[in-house]
């Protein structure tokens, strides 16, 4: 644990298990018999419980959001940035809840979690989620925490996906929606390179049809060129050539095809890594939930009408290096909400980053968020 970190951190978590025995019905037409949901908490609730906050994950995220899990664990929660005493996401004020969604790695049922009709790894057999079922889920989470409705809802990236699914299908359960470098539907570009990634990972000689756990390997090739498309679309062109431009890591030209530029060597490492700590059927799922988002399909296309239940007041936070979910797409749901005759703010943050930077603790960023929210505890005292 880095001790100066600590002075500003929630300190040491536990994650918890919620055992559900009850089947869950999924927009794939299949249901989960039970299931399982690891979360985290931070905070405090209330004694009226009208102070807690959901966070919903983004791809690769899972339950650990904040803190550390022992005295010697290096890496904190994925938003320990922001979240904490004092911090973006005070947990002086706010009783934060952080689920690992269903098939994420890490905790709740998936890919990896035993299929009890056949008492193995459930693979490829386990059902293709969409971001319909996880608020579902999560609402099932909600009640078993006795909370009768969300202070807010706050996720960026595929989490923000989860805000605004939140605030469609519940709208009397959630007060405040905040959506954050996130898009109302995937552009034909991010499903192309979704679908890149799939395929580098179902052409690995490893993938077995996506029963590798039981071959006992790894589709690591795969997974690692996955990540390495990923990364780069994580990134801006600015941030890269600041941190990169032509580099070589020799100093030379070797004329080969070995590592020589350090932006190489940074992709091979990130893509490595990845590999340690993720899963490539969950990857293969995080994909689809992805291509799958888009509430207006079902009013003909018409956002508007996609948010006609909306009671939630919003705020939506882009980035102008965000070339990923660009501004433009966050533009399209705060008009949306407008026609739709909602409350929304709307923040543009100048950035250098990339899609990244929802992770980071731009001044600007933190201090809107942090305002924002503000209000919202003052609403909880008042």
């Amino acid at each position: 644990m880095n001790a100066q970190d600590n002075k500003a951190s929630i300190g040491l978590v536990t994650p918890q298990t919620l055992t559900v025995d009850e089947p869950l019905p999924l927009d794939c037409g299949r249901q989960l018999p039970r299931y399982e949901l690891c979360y985290e908490t931070y905070g405090e609730l209330n004694a009226n419980r009208s102070n807690a906050l959901l966070i919903c994950h983004a791809l690769s995220g899972n339950h650990h959001a904040a803190g550390y899990h022992h005295a010697d664990d290096k890496k904190p929660g994925w938003w320990n940035k922001c979240i904490g005493p004092g911090k973006m996401i005070d947990t002086n004020r706010f009783f934060v809840v952080c689920p690992a969604n269903l098939a994420a790695y890490g905790g709740s049922t998936g890919p990896g979690s035993e299929n009890p009709e056949t008492g193995r790894p459930y693979g490829p057999d386990f059902p293709v989620i969409t971001v319909a079922d996880w608020v579902r889920s999560q609402d099932v989470l909600r009640a078993r925490l006795g909370i009768e409705q969300w202070a807010a809802v706050v996720g960026g990236s595929l989490g923000g996906m989860q805000v605004m699914q939140w605030a469609i299908d519940f709208p009397q359960r959630i007060r405040h929606a905040i959506a954050i470098a996130t898009a109302p539907r995937l552009s034909a570009q991010n499903i192309a390179f979704n679908e890149i990634a799939r395929q580098a990972i179902i052409t690995d000689p490893e993938f077995h049809g996506g029963r590798y756990l039981e071959h006992e390997v790894v589709p690591r090739r795969g997974l690692m060129l996955a990540r390495m498309l990923a990364h780069i679309t994580y990134l801006s062109d600015e941030a890269m050539r600041a941190k990169f431009g032509r580099d070589l890591r020799q100093g030379k030209i070797n004329y080969g095809f070995d590592v020589e530029f350090q932006v190489e060597s940074y992709l091979r490492y990130q893509g490595m890594s990845f590999v340690n700590r993720f899963d490539a059927n969950t990857y293969l799922l995080m994909t689809k939930v992805l291509d799958y988002f888009d509430p207006a399909s079902a009013h003909d296309g018409d956002l508007a009408a996609a948010f006609a239940p909306v009671e939630a007041r919003f705020l939506v936070v882009s980035f102008t290096s965000d070339w990923r979910f660009a501004p433009e797409r966050s533009r399209e749901i705060v008009d949306a909400l407008v026609d739709a005759g909602k409350r929304v703010a709307y923040a543009e943050v100048a950035s250098e980053l990339g899609h990244d930077d929802f992770l980071l603790t731009l001044p600007h960023y933190v201090n809107t968020v942090r305002a924002y929210l503000s209000h919202v505890a003052e609403e909880i005292d008042a």
